[in-house]
């Protein structure tokens, strides 16, 4: 019997399975469709989101099968056009484009190193849920089936099956003009060229009530191609309200090169010649939110928990840490270690960031164009994602950096024995939490080594000790002695003893009023050996 059945095969389902199987659960991932969609639907993957595709072993696959965002260049009809370059050279990662079909390739062959492959062509035709398990009866090639598991996720994007189901309101609204995409080749005239790795945003105002028409291409990893989506033409009408379908419409024909081009003419002063249209197609633009990310054991991740225009591509990106999120509480509960209730701060952290993302990226839909603030160059990176707060983590003080915040890298760090020098996130990276300590002596070493021991007996743990440079101090037992021979890690976590996730945000912190470690572990996760 499978400890975990995720329904749907897309980025979030994928990187669901791969963290579960990680983690140490048993998973099967179905998906109704027999074959991944060709639409190049969502590109841009922020900087947090390739920390987590770190941590699952993928970064690198990602970065090779993608291309470098390096910014936009915006052209308001009438104005002299404005590039603006992100500059991340201060994170692990910068903004990276993967077409949707690439990124769920490699999760699945990632998936199937595990063992596990996707089940395609199979539906989930109904479930129930009694006491601690699920049944679901599913409806695939072989007709119908029925299995058992513990745990049911309904990844099966915005007009989820499983949320359905469960009866959770998705509230929200539709925006009344269809939009189009399509896969095209670019030739950017002589006057007017386009560096690879700049998107391009062609805007004409229509009034302060009606939305700007506009040309958008993404850049995509082949040369000469990109993702381009615009206004659907004034005959197609605007959108009535009541239940609007979201994302991609196949049953409609989508522009062909013709509509592609005269889009471009009407916007941009010195227009490409558009070519090789690979695939188009219409598409709906919804902002909802459930109401909960929960029934009992049967839960909802990604678009099936919320969908908001593209602005920003946050939508795929915030699913996927949905999962990363949600599967390392899922494992310990399972494996007997945490407490079921630990569950529940899957809803309490990962919803407020799935409002607050819907607000942000309405805000900037509305605002295309017209005068804003100055740019802030981590809006759209996600590194600002807090759980301060959370049920689960230690009570947050107001300092710049406090529990529930994402773990900064260090680099520089010295090992001995190691001919080169490693960052912080090479020894965060796993399944386990990671205790570290700053040690000055042997006597503090000790010490680490003691409470280490002590506390892997209650959950799954690491110890790590960062010594001041020039410190000679013999090595551990049970934990990772390693050197802060560039002075990083002091200048940015100070003398504060640290416990992270799994999923690289702090869950503790020595402040003068944090709790001891050993009884908020316990208090917090509800570990099943507390005495």
């Amino acid at each position: 019997m499978a400890d975990v059945l995720v329904v749907g095969a897309g980025p979030v389902g994928l990187t669901l399975a791969c963290e579960l199987v990680r983690h140490g659960a048993r998973v099967r991932i179905i998906e109704a469709r027999t074959a991944p969609l060709p639409y190049c639907r969502a590109i841009g993957v922020t900087s947090r989101t390739l920390e987590v595709y770190e941590d699952m072993g993928v970064a690198r696959a990602m970065v090779d099968a993608g291309l470098w965002l390096t910014g936009a260049r915006t052209e308001v009809a009438g104005y002299p056009a404005r590039d603006a370059l992100q500059d991340l050279d201060d994170l692990p990662y910068a903004a990276l484009g993967v077409p949707q079909g690439e990124t769920e390739r490699i999760l699945a062959a990632h998936l199937s190193g595990y063992g596990v492959t996707v089940e395609r062509g199979v539906r989930l035709a109904s479930f129930t849920q009694a006491g601690d398990l699920v049944r679901v009866d599913l409806d695939g090639p072989d007709g119908l089936q029925m299995d058992h598991v513990r745990y049911l996720v309904g990844c099966d994007g915005a007009h989820s099956t499983v949320r359905k189901a469960l009866h959770i309101p998705f509230e929200g609204e539709a925006w009344p003009y269809p939009f189009m995409l399509g896969d095209v080749r670019l030739d950017f005239p002589p006057e007017a060229p386009l560096p690879r790795g700049l998107a391009l945003r062609g805007l004409r105002l229509m009034g302060e009530d009606g939305p700007p028409d506009m040309f958008i291409a993404i850049p995509l990893p082949e040369h000469g191609r990109y993702r381009v989506s615009m206004l659907a033409p004034a005959e197609d009408g605007a959108l009535a309200g009541g239940d609007v379908a979201h994302g991609i419409q196949t049953e409609q024909r989508g522009p062909d090169l013709s509509d592609i081009q005269a889009a471009a003419d009407r916007v941009l002063a010195h227009p490409p010649r558009a070519s090789d249209l690979r695939w188009s197609s219409r598409f709906r633009i919804s902002l909802r939110l459930a109401e909960r990310y929960r029934t009992d054991n049967a839960f909802i991740a990604g678009d099936a928990a919320h969908i908001h225009p593209p602005t920003g591509g946050q939508g795929m990106n915030t699913g996927i840490q949905d999962a990363y999120n949600l599967a390392w509480k899922m494992a310990l509960v399972l494996k007997g270690i945490a407490a079921p209730a630990v569950l529940d701060s899957y809803e309490a952290e990962r919803r407020p960031v799935a409002e607050q993302v819907i607000a942000d990226t309405v805000e900037e839909s509305m605002s295309l164009g017209r005068p804003r603030g100055a740019p802030d160059r981590l809006a759209h990176t996600q590194m600002r994602v807090s759980y301060r707060g959370s049920p689960i983590v230690a009570p947050a003080t107001d300092a710049p950096l406090a529990a529930g915040d994402r773990a900064p890298d260090v680099q520089g760090l010295r090992r001995r024995g190691l001919g080169f020098p490693l960052r912080l996130f090479d020894l965060l990276r796993g399944t386990d939490h990671v205790l570290i300590r700053p040690v000055a002596d042997a006597a503090a070493l000790a010490a680490l080594e003691a409470e280490a021991a002590t506390l892997s007996r209650l959950l799954p743990l690491r110890a790590v000790a960062v010594a001041p440079h020039g410190t000679d101090l013999p090595d551990p037992v049970g934990v990772t002695l390693v050197c802060d021979d560039a002075g990083t890690f002091a200048a940015t976590y100070g003398a504060a003893s640290l416990l992270v996730r799994p999923d690289g945000y702090l869950g503790w912190i020595n402040t003068p009023d944090a709790p001891a470690l050993r009884d908020w572990l316990c208090g917090a996760l509800g570990l099943r050996d507390a005495g």
